[in-house]
């Protein structure tokens, strides 16, 4: 019973682990079920279980994006305003407006292009700004508090998706790699093929090398089946 196991494929190896446990479990074979090769093997394959079909990366990407055009559409809203009004000199608060696009100026009118963090960071500080008392007055005399409290929350949402994201990438990064523990999968079920091919000439031992060696039979077969990709590639 020989085979290649680095040329199985992550799921064909999965499997083949997979039915051997579960022969191996089945109480057909006393001879083996208490075998601590067994016990080390089942440890191995859970471990590899885990990580062989990980993602990489959360996949929160989409949502990150979402949130931050919102809170870039509510920025924008805002200084937008600011800029007319403080230009319409016939009306009694424009000083005020203008005022208060200084501050905006202070911090970055571009900021909505910028990177997440440069904003985060710019987009903080502006809104403490807005909300001390002296310029909060200003803001509610020109009826912007809502306005303000739309822009505040729109950040404080993207923040928080953010930090979802970045806790759910680095909880990926913390997993043991399939390729690592593949390896230590591999070299456990080597060693349990070869008692098995070693003890095949015991009568105990038999039947379990039969129904292994089928498993395997069809592990062997399937590295030899053509790729999807490349039958689709042939027939073009």
């Amino acid at each position: 019973m020989k085979i290649t196991l680095s040329k199985l494929s992550t799921k064909d190896l999965a499997t083949l682990s997979q039915r051997i446990i579960n022969s191996s479990e089945s109480g057909n074979f006393p001879v083996i079920s208490n075998h601590p090769l067994l016990a080390e093997l089942k440890i191995m394959y859970a471990e590899y279980d885990k990580v062989y079909t990980k993602k990489i990366y959360s996949g929160k990407g989409a949502n990150v994006a979402n949130a931050d055009l919102e809170r870039d559409h509510a920025f924008r809203i805002l200084k937008n305003f600011l800029n007319a009004y403080r230009k319409m000199h016939t009306l009694a608060n424009h000083l005020l407006a203008e005022e208060l696009y200084q501050i905006f100026k202070l911090y970055g009118l571009s900021m909505d292009i910028e990177s997440y963090s440069t904003q985060s960071a710019q987009m903080k500080k502006l809104t403490e700004d807005l909300e001390k008392p002296e310029n909060f007055q200003k803001v509610n005399a020109l009826s912007l508090v809502p306005a303000l409290n739309e822009m505040k929350a729109k950040h404080d949402a993207f923040e928080q998706i953010f930090a979802e994201q970045a806790g759910a990438n680095a909880s990926l990064r913390q997993m043991k790699s399939a390729t690592a523990i593949r390896r230590d999968l591999e070299k456990v079920l080597k060693s349990f093929i070869n008692i098995l091919t070693a003890m095949k000439v015991v009568e105990e031992w038999k039947l379990l090398y039969a129904e292994i060696n089928e498993f395997v039979t069809s592990a062997k077969k399937s590295q030899q089946k053509p790729s999807e990709e490349n039958i689709k590639g042939n027939s073009n």
